[in-house]
């Protein structure tokens, strides 16, 4: 084996270096219109179509960069007894299952890898489970495959995320095993979840956390990220040398396409992002608030104009192209199926779904070369050739679980940004 990896993320635009991701299996199929909203999907995906599409992303991204997949990290730390007693425990503790632990311990590595992640079926061998409801025992973990939430790294360090929603945790739990016991990795790890002093009211999700630069961070304050959640990180940022700014957007708690700042608010390279409008372009009540650290402590905090007037005081000046183009009634139709989620390789290469086409019209003004992704990984295509480019993923079903691109990958290092 080569040598672990050490997170490194000092902007959402570095050339991606190793990143995570999580091909949706079995656990996508396993809900149906009744508890959609449970597993908080607004409807139901057909997953070969999915895993079609998401084999777009996950292909494109093998040819760029080192990619490790979520299942396999689990698999291979729960060949090491000592670690599968330990996380099983702790899952079934944290989930009030204990009475599931022996038979989950009995498993091999590999199915046990399999059932944390797909669900473990309910025993219908009592009163109680026979009469039940519920179909799982552990529920399957539906938005696995938006691997940005669970786990984020900031700097030098990894924050595993404490989840705004309970059906959630176990992705957490997960994320945290893995950058604690996986050999491929050298990890420092933030995690409120393992923080005597943190409460219920203390939520935070990796979709809110943008690294704009080394000294800038940009965080969402909406239904995911809490203000606690917030500071919980801002504690963590004092311990850091130099000075550090975190920018505040607050977000509106609905509708659910805003659940986090990715969904309206991406960089693209060093002098562009991308936009929903309504949201970060137009006057509203959600407010900017900017902080500053310096010497281990909140040196001014202050309310701004607005997102992108305060990263231009910071030195940042950015231009913004719109999500869905200029006409509002596209803007939101484009939103809604992650529009303006784009994930970038490096600065100005970026990835992106096929059906917000008049995002992409809007790109391609900019200079973007529009590329399918198929031609790519057919080799049809060499980006080699491009600067500036988004290679475009088909849609129709990943959307439905409520994210994009850049949900679907978590980036474990990137390449320093020459600014």
């Amino acid at each position: 084996m080569s040598s672990p990896i050490i997170p490194h993320i000092t902007s959402e635009i570095g050339e991606i270096e190793a990143v995570i991701l999580h091909t949706p299996g079995p656990e996508v199929e396993n809900m149906t219109p009744g508890n959609a909203e449970r597993a908080l999907y607004s409807d139901i995906l057909n997953l070969p179509v999915a895993k079609e599409e998401y084999f777009q992303l996950s292909a494109v991204l093998e040819k760029l960069t080192k990619t490790f997949q979520v299942k396999d990290l689990l698999t291979e730390i729960l060949e090491d007894k000592d670690i599968k007693t330990s996380l099983v425990e702790r899952i079934c503790t944290h989930e009030g299952v204990l009475n599931i632990k022996e038979d989950l311990l009995a498993l091999d590595h590999k199915e046990l890898a399999s059932q944390l992640i797909e669900g473990v079926a309910l025993k219908r061998d009592s009163l109680t489970t026979f009469l039940s409801d519920e179909r799982y025992a552990l529920r399957p973990l539906h938005n696995f495959f938006f691997t940005r939430d669970a786990s984020v790294t900031v700097f030098n360090d990894v924050m595993i995320s404490k989840m705004a929603n309970k059906v959630r945790e176990r992705e957490s739990i997960i994320m945290d095993a893995i950058f604690t016991y996986s050999p491929h990795f050298k990890t420092s790890t933030i995690n409120p979840m393992s923080t005597w002093h943190v409460g219920e009211e203390t939520h935070i999700e990796g979709g809110d956390i943008l690294i704009a630069r080394e000294d800038i961070l940009i965080i969402g304050n909406g239904a995911r990220t809490s203000t606690q959640g917030i500071d919980f990180l801002t504690d963590h940022l004092k311990k850091h040398n130099g000075k550090k700014h975190i920018v505040v957007q607050q977000l509106p708690e609905a509708p659910e396409s805003f659940i986090h700042l990715d969904m309206v608010f991406t960089l693209l390279d060093k002098e562009t992002c991308l936009v929903y409008e309504p949201m970060i372009g137009h006057e509203n009540n959600y407010a900017t608030i900017l902080m500053t650290i310096e010497n281990g402590q909140v040196v001014s905090i202050s309310r701004q104009s607005g997102l992108l007037q305060c990263l231009e005081r910071l030195g940042m000046k950015l231009k913004p192209v719109p999500c869905g183009g200029d006409d509002l009634w596209q803007q939101e139709r484009e939103q809604w199926h992650s529009g303006a989620n784009f994930f970038a390789i490096a600065p100005g290469k970026l990835m992106g779904y096929a059906r917000n086409v008049h995002t992409l019209e809007a790109l391609q003004k900019e200079g973007y070369s529009v590329i399918k992704a198929r031609d790519v990984i057919n080799e049809k295509i060499n980006l080699d050739n491009y600067d500036k480019f988004v290679v475009t993923i088909e849609g129709s079903e990943l959307p439905r679980g409520g994210g994009g691109a850049r949900c679907m990958t978590m980036p474990v290092r990137r390449k320093k940004v020459d600014w």
